[in-house]
């Protein structure tokens, strides 16, 4: 592995991005524009934003980034590229470091704006720092980046890469203690949910939004932060150097 070699691919799949300006238009804005649409839906009833917000501060940028992960890389692998890219002198921790660098950047900007949008124009209460609840979006979402690089070397077309969000992505938002508190669940769902890495993003999320204390976010971010590197690595080992 090569530092100067992943920056390089950073450099290289940024530019991309900002050549695209539709993909990053809709990286940095469609988050925020669905959670205004989600407060304007409960504008006038009482507390459910506040309640459903945080953990959707969580899910969006995590979908987002898992499906533009997963649908780039693959288009990086059948255009051939990717091929080329991995014959010269260059690692494959190189170029997942190097796309989830640059992803992370992206993803950076879009929680940032996201979360600034939610706490300063549309009143999300948060009792914590503002600081640890982007922090918290942005490892999320750099997890949802490392799950689309793993999951894109299982894929041989753009349409497989999406039918991995029913897959990976529903059941973390079914399981995660949106729709039915975590402690609520039969015990097998809860076990379930206890080793699925949204569960732990959108618990740091309500906890901030709940307590100005901060010792339990640090483990839940850990944990979130340790999912994304398994991601990464996982997706290293079964990167594979020549298209099948």
């Amino acid at each position: 592995m090569s530092p100067r070699v992943t920056l390089a691919v950073t450099s290289r799949v940024l530019t991309q991005i900002r050549r695209d300006r539709r993909t990053l238009a809709m990286l940095l804005v469609l988050p925020t524009l669905l959670m205004a649409l989600l407060w304007w839906m409960y504008e006038d009833a009482g507390p459910v934003f506040d309640r459903l917000g945080p953990a959707l501060l969580a899910i969006f940028p995590f979908i987002v980034m898992f499906l533009v992960t997963s649908v780039t890389t693959l288009r990086e692998r059948s255009s051939g590229t990717l091929e080329r890219l991995l014959a010269m002198p260059m690692g494959k921790l190189d170029f997942l470091l190097g796309y989830a660098a640059a992803f992370g950047v992206v993803a950076a900007a879009q929680s940032a704006v996201a979360v600034g949008v939610s706490v300063g124009l549309l009143d999300l209460e948060v009792a914590g720092p503002v600081w640890l609840l982007t922090a918290v979006a942005v490892t999320d979402a750099v997890l949802g980046t490392a799950l689309g690089l793993f999951v894109s070397a299982f894929a041989q077309t753009e349409f497989q890469a999406v039918q991995f969000m029913p897959a990976v992505v529903v059941p973390q938002i079914l399981l995660c203690g949106l729709l039915v508190p975590r402690e609520s669940m039969p015990e097998v769902l809860g076990a379930v949910s206890d080793v699925l890495p949204l569960s732990y993003a959108v618990d740091a999320m309500t906890h901030l939004t709940a307590s100005s204390s901060t010792g339990e976010v640090w483990g839940d971010l850990g944990v979130v932060a340790g999912f994304a590197l398994a991601g990464l690595a996982l997706g290293a080992a079964t990167l594979r150097r020549r298209t099948p």
